[in-house]
């Protein structure tokens, strides 16, 4: 490997254990506050806890469904298993043990892991209303938005962020800007979504009545049929004609360099 590679192949894996670290981090600093308060009138033994600990394997029918319906390929899934297994074994170090002094159970990715991948991963440095949205709107539960990110879920959703083509990147903008889930993109949540995203000019007396402006404009882009709101065609219609009002409220997808990177990781030999 030429000096060049390995200089890729240091920086994209830093890039795809930062998020891990950071976690372990927190963990550490969580320790030593506690440590830092008034100590108890007296000692007691602390009870012996178990690692946490998380499958080495998914289950083969699961790794088989995924290599057919996601965009990933074989080596690329056992890598984001891998990922996933650190994410969940920091997180569970990083939360206070129970008052058995057994780790946690969480068995996915938690909200707060999720956020930090995003952020510190895939640098979506965006608002958090729209990473919340990003949240709600990956597969939970059998009814969707229930507790953690189990492995199949969590991989689903990256095929999507990071190999999804136009239809399914409109589709996944689309629920995330849709803040009440009725199919529709309204004016109140086309301010909401622009208000937090645009910082407000010092002196305005009115700064929401430039949004409000913004909103009129957006909306005359994006309402092809006219009828006051955006449904999923009016939006598709008019991403087709214009791709750079797929991410119009916020940006929800990492760029292609961050893309490219994370993706090398997932390949590299070490």
């Amino acid at each position: 490997m030429t000096s060049d590679g390995k200089q890729i192949s240091m920086a994209a894996s830093a890039i795809a254990l930062r998020g891990v670290r950071l976690f372990l981090t927190a963990g550490r600093h969580a320790a030593d506050r506690s440590q830092n308060q008034a100590a108890p009138p007296a000692p007691r033994p602390k009870p012996k806890s178990k690692k946490p600990v998380v499958s080495g394997k998914p289950p083969q029918k699961v790794f088989e469904m995924l290599i057919k319906t996601t965009r990933f390929t074989k080596a690329e899934i056992e890598a984001l298993y891998t990922m996933y297994r650190r994410l969940v074994i920091a997180a569970q170090a990083a939360a206070p043990a129970s008052a058995i002094g057994h780790p946690p159970k969480i068995d996915g990715i938690d909200q707060s892991t999720f956020r930090d991948v995003m952020h510190n991963t895939f640098d979506l440095v965006t608002e958090e209303a729209i990473l919340e949205r990003m949240w709600m709107t990956w597969e939970r539960g059998a009814a969707g938005g229930e507790g953690s990110l189990k492995f199949e879920s969590w991989v689903k959703g990256l095929s999507v962020l990071l190999k999804g083509n136009m239809e399914e990147r409109i589709g996944y903008c689309f629920k995330v800007y849709d803040l009440n889930n009725d199919g529709f993109i309204t004016r109140e949540e086309m301010f909401l979504l622009l208000r937090n995203a645009l910082l407000k000019q010092p002196g305005d007396e009115d700064p929401d009545e430039g949004v409000r402006e913004l909103v009129e404009l957006v909306l005359k882009k994006l309402d092809v049929d006219k009828d006051g709101t955006v449904s999923l065609d009016d939006y598709r219609e008019a991403v087709e004609q214009e791709p750079l009002l797929l991410e119009a409220f916020g940006q929800c997808l990492p760029t292609k360099r961050h893309t490219t990177t994370f993706l090398k990781t997932l390949t590299n030999k070490t």
